[in-house]
């Protein structure tokens, strides 16, 4: 009759211990850093517009509203401008919609629905280069117009270090229904990683910025490296000229895409109003 073997787990510990490949920490890199623009950069289409898409698959609107709001942005993605009026009225009623709602609240659907909605849609091309920057001991930060809270969650969920977005003012966790400043979009963009820089200490001549939109030439000219991802034609235009790097993760017509709803500006705030009004409906009716 065969001796059952004793279990010896310290004996097997002190195995595996000794077996185990030790690798070496990266060194930081603190000087510099890299910034990711996030719609149709990082992600494909507009956060804000999955956001709202989220909701609508748990009846806080109808697809009806949701239709409206991707047709909205689909024109401004194919007109290629923004209208400061138009921008400042949709601005508003988001804002009008979203007040009183808790900012806990947005933070616990944003972390469900960008992992039934969002995860699928990250560019593994554009996930590789944030990788790299990380793996080099860099820091990397999301920098969008989409509210910060939402902007928040699409960092923790990829890795990052964190990310810079659109404040809305808040009282006792509830928001107001006012911004801190404006949206975080354009010029607002570059100020924002001009202060981070200060803050954290970085050289931006060696820090990278990445995007796919015109609108962010400020951004992406602050940097020592600018990279055209996805680009528009303005963009690419302006890359070539500059030599700076273009990388396309799209595959087949690229004209399809002018269908995917967009968020710099218009697009980000017309999907705004669409979270809003649901949150809006769905906690006065609670």
């Amino acid at each position: 009759m065969r001796r059952r073997q004793e279990v010896q787990p310290e004996v097997a510990g002190e195995a595996a211990a000794q077996a185990a490949v030790t690798v070496a920490p990266v060194e930081p890199d603190l000087d510099a850093a890299a910034f990711f623009d996030v719609d149709n950069t990082m992600m494909r289409g507009a956060s804000i517009y999955h956001f709202a898409r989220g909701l609508a698959t748990r009846g806080l609107f109808t697809s009806s509203d949701l239709f409206k709001f991707a047709v909205g942005q689909a024109v401004f993605r194919l007109r290629g401008n923004e209208n400061p009026e138009h921008i400042a009225v949709a601005r508003e009623t988001a804002l009008a919609f979203v007040a009183g709602t808790k900012v806990d609240d947005v933070v616990r659907l944003g972390e469900e629905i960008y992992d039934e909605v969002m995860a699928d849609r990250i560019w593994g091309g554009t996930r590789a280069l944030a990788q790299s920057h990380l793996d080099a001991g860099q820091r990397v930060w999301l920098v969008t117009a989409t509210p910060i809270e939402l902007a928040r969650v699409i960092a923790q969920r990829l890795g990052l270090t964190g990310a810079l977005g659109t404040v809305a003012e808040t009282s006792n966790g509830v928001y107001t229904g006012r911004l801190v400043g404006d949206l975080l979009h354009g010029p607002a963009k570059a100020e924002a990683v001009r202060a981070l820089a200060r803050r954290e200490g970085l050289d931006l001549t060696r820090c990278t910025a990445y995007s796919d939109s015109a609108n962010d030439l400020p951004m992406l000219s602050l940097v020592g490296h600018a990279v055209a991802i996805n680009p528009d034609s303005e963009l690419r235009e302006h890359a070539r000229k500059h030599d700076w790097p273009i990388k396309d993760f799209r595959t087949g017509r690229k004209a399809t895409m002018a269908a995917l709803p967009i968020a710099a500006g218009v697009g980000a705030v017309a999907g705004s109003v669409a979270a809003g009004i649901a949150l809006r409906r769905h906690y006065r009716d609670r």
